[in-house]
């Protein structure tokens, strides 16, 4: 291999990148059906032909924005490898974590709407999403009940699906009220009250 390939290889990486960051912008602006590659394209100072030859078509790039935002939320949420309470609470810290994240948040938000739609190129991927995330957050309940931190009454599978649902209807009040909703304290307030232990 030539000194110029990790160079090109890199250099790759890096516009694929970009592509992914001006793609997440356009999505949350415009919605995914609102979106073009070509304006994309043009965004990253390259063409529609370059840009295809990084994500052939505009589904894959989609899924990719997607899937990108899923992994640094997962690695974050896992870090230290918190459980139980500990992960609860990490559940806090990525909504505050969101508040910075204005363009991320409408993106998701404006697609998960749209991919109600059975024939949305994201439906199955959303449909997917959710099933992971309440399971992830029942996980959690249930470990913080092992634990002996969980108040008598809240039921794993049920207080998973609703702490996903006040996530992501607390998003759409911050987005339409621009910002003046405390995602984090709101949040925060409702998983205190679910256990015994004091923060």
């Amino acid at each position: 291999m030539t000194a110029e390939a990790p160079r090109g290889y890199a250099k790759g990486r890096a516009k694929r990148r970009e592509i992914l960051d001006q793609a997440m912008a356009l999505f949350g602006e415009a919605g995914y059906r609102g979106a073009s590659l070509r304006v994309i394209a043009t965004r990253c100072g390259i063409s529609h032909t370059g840009l295809l030859h990084h994500f052939p078509t505009k589904e894959a790039l989609l899924l990719a924005v997607l899937e990108r935002r899923d992994d640094v939320d997962d690695e974050w949420l896992g870090l230290g490898g918190t459980t139980g309470v500990g992960r609860l609470r990490r559940f806090v810290e990525l909504a505050a974590l969101n508040s910075g994240r204005r363009g991320i948040v409408e993106l998701f938000s404006v697609v998960s709407a749209e991919a109600t739609a059975a024939d949305h190129p994201a439906h199955k991927y959303f449909v997917r999403r959710y099933e992971n995330s309440v399971a992830g957050a029942r996980t959690a309940y249930e470990q913080a009940r092992l634990e002996g931190a969980l108040r008598a009454g809240i039921a794993p599978d049920a207080a998973g699906r609703q702490l996903i649902a006040l996530m992501d209807g607390l998003q759409v009040q911050w987005l339409l009220g621009d910002g003046a909703t405390d995602m984090a304290a709101v949040l925060r307030a409702h998983i205190e009250a679910q256990l015994t232990v004091d923060r």
